[in-house]
C-alpha cells in the first residue's frame, strides 16, 4: 500500500513538473514571439517596399519602349514624308495602314508611289481608282457593296490597296524574293493574267516589279 501510494506520488509529481516544463516553454515561446515580432513586421514591410519598385521600374520599361516606338514611328513618318515630297498626315496614313493590314512601309510607299504618284483621285483608263489604283471589282471582294465614292476615300482606299497585296504576298510561293515579284506582277496585270502565262510557261515579267523593287531592301 506504502509503495503504490509512493508511485502515485511520484508519478503526480512528474505529471507536475511535465506540467511546469510546458507552462515554462509556453511562457517562453509567447515571450519570444513578442520580441521578434518587429522583425516579422518589418520583413514584409521591406520586401512589399521592393516588390513595389520593382513593379515601378517594370512599368517605367514598359513606357520607355512605348516612347521609343512612338519616336520610330514619327522619324518614319517624317523621313518618308520628306523624302516623297507628301504632306505628314498622308504619310502617317500609308504608314500605319500599311502596317496594320501586314504590309511593309517602304514597300507601301513605293506601291502608291508608282500606282498614283500620290494623287488622291487619280483614276485609270480600266477604272482602277485612287491612291493604290484598286479596281472596284476587286474592293468589293473585300467590302461588298462599297461605292465609288466611299473608295475614293484616303484611308478605305489604302486599306483596301494593301490588304490586297498582302494577299497576294501570301499566295506565291518560292524565295521572298520570287513571291514579291509575283505578288507585284499580280497586283498589275491581274492574278489570272500572271497564273495563264506562268502556266504557258511564258515569263510574266512586265518591268513593273522592278521598277518598284529596285533599291528595296524586305524587312527580315
Amino acid at each position: 500500500m506504502h509503495t503504490k501510494t509512493q508511485k502515485l506520488m511520484l508519478q503526480g509529481s512528474l505529471i507536475l513538473l511535465g506540467a511546469l516544463v510546458v507552462s515554462s516553454i509556453g511562457g517562453w515561446a509567447r515571450r519570444a514571439t513578442a520580441d521578434d515580432q518587429p522583425a516579422a513586421v518589418a520583413a514584409p514591410a521591406a520586401l512589399g517596399d521592393l516588390r513595389s519598385l520593382e513593379q515601378s521600374l517594370e512599368a517605367t520599361r514598359g513606357e520607355l519602349a512605348v516612347a521609343r516606338l512612338q519616336l520610330e514611328r514619327a522619324n518614319a513618318i517624317i523621313d518618308y514624308s520628306t523624302n516623297y515630297h507628301i504632306a505628314a498626315d498622308l504619310s502617317a496614313a500609308i504608314y500605319d495602314i500599311a502596317l496594320a493590314e501586314g504590309v511593309d512601309p517602304a514597300l507601301a510607299f513605293r506601291l502608291v508611289k508608282t500606282e498614283s504618284n500620290f494623287t488622291a483621285k487619280a483614276k485609270s483608263k480600266v477604272g482602277a481608282i485612287g491612291y493604290t489604283q484598286v479596281l472596284p471589282s476587286t474592293a468589293r471582294l473585300y467590302e461588298p457593296g462599297l461605292t465609288m465614292q466611299q473608295l475614293y476615300d484616303r484611308n478605305t482606299n489604302l486599306r483596301l490597296g494593301f490588304r490586297y497585296l498582302r494577299d497576294l504576298l501570301e499566295r506565291y510561293e518560292g524565295t521572298p524574293e520570287a513571291k514579291l515579284r509575283l505578288a507585284l506582277l499580280a497586283y498589275n496585270r491581274g492574278p489570272s493574267k500572271v497564273q495563264e502565262l506562268l502556266d504557258a510557261g511564258r515569263d510574266p515579267q512586265n518591268g513593273y516589279a522592278t521598277h518598284i523593287m529596285k533599291g528595296y531592301r524586305r524587312k527580315s
